[in-house]
């Protein structure tokens, strides 16, 4: 059984993931393609992890994707997470996840409304959401407040866990939107505000086509593996959120061949991909707070000292904003309230590193510029830097 090596996992991820220099894209589109999907909880980690990767970042070639041409969407998909990924993968990422996250959100709201005790039912919320995407139809892209001022169904507030400690009484009107879109049904559009902003306008969402769920999940777990390969069976259930039996499915169905890592445990690759790779030229990079680099594996050791993890992550598990050094985590970054670009580094690396390290914050403050960042979920470390 063919071994892999920790090197030759980080050799991996500088031109798989679109780091070293050479490898670097020419469209967010196929940065989004390279990382099956981009985080995109924290609306600025999409242009931020896509910027990264491309060899003339600007705000203006994101958006052009998201809200121009759509040739990037925004979904809440694997681990009922929000992600980005390619139009052509949607309809794939929609059979492999969306669908049941979708179907999970609908009889949770449908729960709650019968709890209200009121009355609310499917009738009453199938009539909502019909009017709901007929005012979108009218009026174009809206804010949830705008669509709440213009459908009175919308403006009804319900009272959640009746009777408990929680209870508290919130309006409909977010609930409903977040089902309509994790069906596919409405779209986020341009936020009110910068490419910083999660306040999105909504809009009617063109109609995907329909795939077999089986078959969508072994194409999602053959490119995952393609670019986050070799990774374990744990990693892979991880994140995508699936059951045991589905990821042993989808790896048996695209033929994955087993390796080994160092230490001597078992892992996956897709076929023909077990072969040594030569190094690219050294590199650095400053990623995003979820950027998929950092967050595409369960465990993440290859390439983050487990010393370094209490500065990098927050109390959920969240990885903040890291400073890389040709394939491995060696510290952390921030920007400070003047637009700066702050680091510090947590391992030794050297001063060629630190010249690269350097050149990268200037090429972030370059595009980012009058803009100002801060991580939704804030880390140790990102908290001092910008003190």
């Amino acid at each position: 059984m063919q071994r892999i090596s920790e090197e030759q996992r980080r050799i991996r991820i500088g031109r798989r993931h679109l780091l070293a220099s050479e490898a670097r894209a020419q469209s967010p589109v196929a940065v989004a393609d390279a990382l099956v999907a981009l985080h995109a909880t924290d609306a600025a980690t999409v242009f931020l992890s896509v910027c990264a990767r491309l060899s003339d970042p600007g705000v203006a070639a994101v958006e052009g994707c998201l809200y121009e041409d759509l040739s990037l969407v925004r979904m809440l998909s694997m681990r009922n997470t929000l992600f980005v990924v390619s139009d052509e993968l949607a309809p794939r990422v929609e059979a492999a996840n969306a669908r049941a996250v979708a179907a999970k959100e609908r009889r949770t709201l449908l729960k709650h409304l019968k709890e209200d005790g009121n009355g609310l039912d499917e009738h009453w919320l199938d009539e909502a959401e019909r009017s709901a995407l007929a005012f979108l139809d009218r009026s174009g892209p809206a804010s949830g407040s705008e669509l709440a001022a213009g459908v009175a169904a919308l403006r009804t507030k319900i009272t959640l866990f009746p009777g408990k400690k929680q209870e508290a009484v919130q309006g409909v009107a977010t609930r409903v939107i977040r089902v309509l879109a994790a069906e596919g049904k409405i779209r986020r559009d341009r936020p009110r505000g910068s490419w910083t902003s999660s306040q999105f306008r909504w809009a009617p969402a063109r109609p995907r086509p329909v795939e077999e769920t089986a078959r969508a999940q072994a194409e999602l777990a053959l490119r995952w593996l393609r670019a986050y390969g070799p990774a374990t069976e744990a990693d892979l259930k991880w994140w995508t959120g699936w059951g045991t039996r589905d990821v042993r499915t989808a790896l048996a169905k695209v033929e994955a061949e087993e390796v080994r890592l160092d230490g001597g445990a078992g892992a996956w690759v897709a076929p023909g991909d077990a072969g040594p790779e030569s190094a690219p030229d050294p590199w650095a990079a400053l990623l995003p707070a979820l950027d998929p680099s950092a967050m595409g594996w369960a465990d993440r050791g290859f390439h983050l000292p487990p010393e370094h993890r209490a500065a990098l992550f927050d109390r959920s598990g969240n990885i903040g904003p890291t400073v890389w050094w040709d394939g491995g985590i060696v510290g952390g970054w921030a920007q400070r309230g003047d637009g700066e670009p702050v680091w510090r580094l947590l391992t030794d690396v050297g001063r060629e590193a630190s010249t690269a390290i350097e050149a990268e914050a200037s090429r972030l403050s370059a595009w980012v510029g009058e803009a100002r960042v801060t991580p939704r979920f804030r880390t140790p470390l990102e908290r001092e830097l910008t003190a």
